[in-house]
């Protein structure tokens, strides 16, 4: 069996690696970054192309790559396989105790390569070929929406560390990858959200009116980027994660008047400070649930010095309705995790986030019940860890199932579940900045539904009619579930409450209304974002009976979920008619030698079937 060859350890790697394998594409004629070159990089997305390289970005002397993980292939080029070394390093964590020698000596190899993390100093590296004054107007920063407030870095490594008693930056450090858009030649946003590492060092400098010191890095070895992207405990360095998975020191460089060390195989750096009180609107963005994130104030990040390669390539992304790069990376990350949770969280056997749903929308977890609702101390463990902690509605069952089937999990929740003690709404909390189902930016309510033990109801399995009052078409998106094309929120807000007690949907455990019923149960794909990106547990779920016993709301079947659109929800993302035909008319220039193209507008959402 062949051994696979480590991680890349820089972009340029990385690009060489795709070229080796056909898997890279480069686009020679002149674009403009901004709204085309998204609309190029959906339709190869949609259509499982490779990686996009820009040789003549308008107005920009610098190359452009995008859609560098847009498929699973890929990714595992990028990274490597690090659940295998995840797994060997819980397997060591559960059977050292209590150490002996003959364990250690077993482990030699693993004890080998993590006394190999860290980083490693050297004196020049490429990154520091030219030192220059910012011209961020010059950067390929890219717009991927009509709406969006302007152009963004969308693949940037946000670098901060706490601030000492002096005011001086202290390690351990957070990297972070959190947009930035351009508001002129020398400043940027910094969208950073709640439980976000960088947010918490700048809200600590701040309290104490300091500026905070950031470096920004374009570009650098992939295994950064994942270490940004992983839901690290606070306080544990995303650059040590990096070292692991690369096997080796992370090369960096320290040039004088600087308040980090850069990252050696970086392509650009961009070096500054985000001032203590200072807020700017930011936004409007189009994002990875599929709709835009609105303008509001955010902090501003003030660029004072640049260091660059003397050709650098600009890396970027575009994010929208799933399935974007995002949706791959999240994937694999949650993959390579998974051997963690028995070891962090030792009552969950599974857990599992739904991408199609921007991941926080919704997860599921099989847990150990070995007694009377243990369960709910899975549910409050898993709504406290990290990232996992902005998690809107949970599913928890104890029996296995695949959670990745979520056509099959549904079915198994819904078939033991007793709403009147298994369902539990928490209003009035902490919600991802991104979702704008709650009642205000950061704020809604979660869910939690258990379905445990034996099934307690056979589910119907076909609908036989009449249609409820007002309900203009209705499907089965699985057993127990069916779905209800009925008016507008516009026009009937309280339609949901009457379908609840409607006893033409009596034996149905939970029914969604939507907006379009043939979309929705086109697939698992669309249910699951149609669903739990339009929907509030505390404001959208309606029973057929709704008491009070010992002072907690209790809800009786059928559940209805009210996941139309709303007045107050963001514009779902669709390309514009311009930039449509444009890339449309020029396809072939773009391209020369073929290209298959595919439909941008729906990402990788399956396109709506007939109902039977």
């Amino acid at each position: 069996m062949s051994v696979p060859p480590p991680p890349p350890a820089d972009l340029r790697e990385l690009l060489s690696r795709f070229a080796a394998m056909g898997d890279l594409a480069t686009v020679d004629v002149e674009v403009d970054s901004c709204l085309e070159v998204a609309e190029i990089h959906r339709r190869v997305i949609a259509a499982g192309g490779p990686a996009l390289l820009f040789t003549r970005v308008k107005g920009s002397p610098f190359r452009l790559v995008t859609n560098l993980y847009g498929t699973a292939r890929r990714v595992e080029v990028a990274f490597g396989r690090p659940r295998e070394l995840v797994t060997e390093l819980v397997r060591f964590a559960q059977d050292l105790p209590p150490p002996t020698i003959g364990k250690l000596w077993r482990a030699r190899s693993l004890l080998k390569r993590v006394a190999r993390i860290g980083t490693t100093s050297s004196r020049r590296a490429p990154i520091t070929d030219v030192v220059e004054s910012p011209r961020l107007n010059a950067l390929p920063f890219t717009q991927s929406w009509s709406q969006d407030g302007g152009c963004f870095a969308t693949l940037p490594l946000v670098y901060t560390e706490a601030l000492d008693a002096n005011g001086r930056p202290h390690g351990p450090g957070n990297l972070g990858i959190y947009r930035m858009q351009r508001h002129d030649d020398e400043s940027t946003g910094m969208h950073w959200q709640i439980q976000k590492g960088g947010g918490f060092h700048h809200d600590a400098a701040e309290r104490r009116g300091l500026d905070l010191p950031v470096t920004v890095f374009l570009g650098g070895p992939p295994a950064a980027l994942l270490g940004a992207l992983a839901p690290l405990p606070e306080n544990v360095p995303e650059l040590l994660l990096a070292s692991l998975l690369l096997g080796r020191r992370l090369p960096m460089v320290r040039p004088s008047g600087v308040p980090h060390a850069l990252l050696a195989g970086a392509e650009m750096a961009l070096v500054g400070r985000v001032a203590a009180a200072e807020r700017r609107p930011e936004g409007p963005f189009g994002d990875h649930y599929g709709y835009y994130s609105l303008k509001h104030d955010f902090p501003v990040f003030r660029v004072e010095k640049v260091f660059r390669r003397r050709d650098p390539i600009v890396p970027a992304t575009v994010v929208g309705k799933p399935r974007q790069e995002d949706f791959f990376l999240g994937d694999f990350l949650q993959e390579m995790l998974s051997p963690l949770f028995p070891l962090v969280m030792p009552s969950v056997v599974d857990l599992w986030s739904y991408g199609e749903t921007g991941y926080h929308a919704l997860a599921a977890a099989v847990v150990r019940d070995r007694y009377k609702r243990e369960a709910m101390v899975s549910a409050f463990r898993i709504l406290g860890e990290g990232q996992l902690s902005l998690t809107k509605f949970l599913l928890l069952t104890d029996q296995p199932v695949d959670l990745r089937d979520f056509r099959q999990l549904l079915p198994h929740v819904l078939a033991r579940a007793r709403f009147e003690t298994d369902l539990f709404v928490f209003p009035n909390l902490a919600m991802d900045t991104l979702d704008y189902t709650g009642a205000t930016l950061n704020r809604g309510s979660k869910g939690v539904l258990l379905g445990l033990g034996d099934a307690i109801r056979e589910l119907p399995r076909e609908w036989r009619g009449p249609l409820p009052a007002g309900a203009r078409r209705v499907a089965m998106f699985c057993p127990g579930c069916l779905v209800v094309e009925g008016p507008t929120h516009a026009t009937d807000r309280v339609f949901p409450e009457r379908l609840a007690r409607d006893v033409a949907v009596r034996e149905w455990p939970l029914v969604v209304v939507t907006d379009d019923v043939a979309r929705a149960t086109a697939s698992a794909a669309n249910f699951l974002w149609m669903t739990f990106t339009r929907f509030d547990p505390a404001r959208d779920l309606f029973a057929a009976e709704h008491s009070l016993v010992e002072r907690q709301l209790v809800r009786r079947a059928p559940l209805v979920i009210d996941a139309r659109m709303k007045a107050h929800l963001p514009d779902e993302l669709f390309c514009d008619d311009a930039t449509r035909d444009l890339v449309t008319r020029r396809w072939s220039e773009y391209f020369p030698r073929g290209m298959a193209i595919g439909d941008s507008d729906r990402g990788h959402l399956d396109p709506p079937r007939p109902v039977e």
